[in-house]
């Protein structure tokens, strides 16, 4: 059997804002999971359209399986309808064709939602038998059974981290404008791979280098620190994401943050998402509490952790003046790197049906779900307020000054020179970024990056910031 997985564009890689390093990081390794649970004879491939043009010649695939996000649904269809058209058997899964059942239907033989580790082999078998059903809806799950990713199928010279590793599912938090919410509804929202099976995944990779995209990699504190135990000694840099309260939380495994830093910790990413204590409680974000927010970033910070942060605008307590404080607040921090998103009201969520039943949703045009434009009505300002404060805090945050600033403020040189480094390589080396790229030569970038994570000294302790120095609440 011959089976193609595409992972198409998103309408934010194709936009006149396009960066394409940002595109080019990651390998679609869902896709390559799939792949695994293939019988050896079978032939597969895999085409991702944000590092290379899709091609539609050569022999016909007996079965295409496309994987679906928001800003992608419309080149989705478009692909599943040229492949349905020349008799192809065409199956979409993924976030949009959970949210979205019908309206993936129809463009799809079989639609899949939520994860697939339970119901992806079943429509094989059913697929082989001749009588696959037009809808999968996943229940049971578990990654202790689950194959490891075909990585041999992807094209690791077109990545700058093709070294990204899974080795949980899901997130135990319940924020109401998650996406992933809506994927995991109806079974287990957060589970884990056996540890030997990770530890062997992490074993067999290439390089230093390696970036867990499990969306809270502290959640289960016993897990973590099994597998940062077995990960020492194996002299390798890593990146993940984990929560504010997962950084101070002692209460089990009062030393996990430091077990993994000895073992290869160098940045992770935290969704702040506010400094607004209103806007977290309104929107359920019960594991960020604004008191714990400095002493978070001083604790990684005296670790020679960097941060990667994330903040949301658009919430009901901002108003225009949310994003100069938040920028502000984000450069006296000293925070590394930061994304700004607009709050947007996926499907499927919690915040789209409270938005829906208020009235507040200004259209269904799915190519701007892309958390760069205002597709609802702010309770404090208008759409276009808030898509001009969005773009007016990337360009602050991110001049030449506020780097150099936030840098400095570290106090130390070598972490400030790391800082600089790392900030200044993300977003104001395009043109350099671009000709790497248009090269294929991304690999060459590699030893860079790693020696920039890697280079780190404990930077000496400061006072903790005043909570009046951008900390406090909007007056009421």
């Amino acid at each position: 059997m011959r089976v193609h997985f595409f992972l198409p564009a998103l309408t934010e890689a194709t936009s006149p804002f396009f960066r394409p390093i940002k595109y080019s990081l990651f390998p679609p390794l869902g896709l390559a999971a799939l792949a695994a649970y293939l019988h050896p004879g079978d032939e597969a491939a895999i085409f991702d359209e944000h590092v290379e043009p899709l091609r539609f010649d050569g022999p016909l695939p007996h079965l295409v399986a496309i994987e679906t996000y928001i800003t992608n649904a419309r080149r989705a269809y478009a692909i599943a309808d040229h492949f349905r058209a020349q008799g192809v058997y065409v199956v979409l899964g993924g976030l949009h064709a959970t949210s979205r059942p019908a309206e993936a239907a129809q463009h799809a033989d079989t639609v899949f939602t939520g994860p697939g580790e339970d119901t992806w082999p079943r429509f094989l078998a059913d697929f082989r038998n001749g009588r696959p059903a037009p809808l999968y809806a996943s229940k049971e799950r578990s990654l202790l059974q689950a194959p490891l990713p075909r990585r041999d199928l992807i094209r690791r010279s077109l990545y700058l981290v093709p070294n990204s590793i899974v080795v949980s599912r899901g997130c135990p938090h319940h924020c109401d404008f998650c996406y992933k919410d809506a994927f995991f509804a109806g079974g287990r929202s957060y589970y884990t791979r056996a540890i030997d099976t990770a530890l062997a995944e992490i074993d067999s990779l290439p390089g230093r280098h390696l970036y867990f995209l499990d969306d809270h990699l502290l959640a289960n504190r016993s897990f973590a620190d099994a597998l940062f135990h077995g990960m020492k000694g194996m002299n390798r840099v890593w990146q993940a994401a984990a929560t504010v309260d997962s950084i101070l939380d002692v209460s089990t495994h009062p030393r996990l943050l430091e077990r993994a830093v000895q073992c290869g910790l160098r940045s992770l990413f935290i969704g702040f998402e506010s400094i607004s204590e209103s806007n977290l409680q309104i929107h359920g974000k019960r594991q960020n509490r604004l008191a714990d927010y400095t002493r978070a970033i001083q604790r990684l910070h005296s670790l020679g952790v960097m941060i990667n942060a994330s903040f949301v605008y658009g919430m009901d307590d901002d108003g225009e003046e949310v994003f100069s404080r938040t920028v502000e607040w984000a450069i006296q921090q000293s925070l590394e790197t930061a994304t700004f998103h607009i709050l947007t009201p996926y499907p499927g969520t919690g915040l789209h049906q409270r938005l829906q039943a208020q009235g507040r949703i200004l259209h269904n045009n799915w190519d701007l779900y892309d958390t760069r434009h205002a597709v609802f009505q702010p309770a404090r300002m208008s759409p276009e307020q808030l898509e001009a404060g969005y773009w007016r805090s990337y360009r602050d945050f991110y001049r030449w000054s506020s780097i150099a600033r936030a840098a400095l403020a570290k106090h130390d040189a070598i972490p400030a020179l790391r800082h600089f480094a790392y900030s200044a390589a993300w977003k104001k080396l395009e043109p350099l970024w671009d000709l790497i790229l248009r090269a294929r030569r991304v690999a060459l970038a590699r030893p860079a990056l790693e020696a920039i994570l890697d280079t780190r000294r404990r930077p000496a302790q400061k006072p903790a910031a005043s909570p009046a120095k951008g900390l406090q609440t909007r007056p009421t």
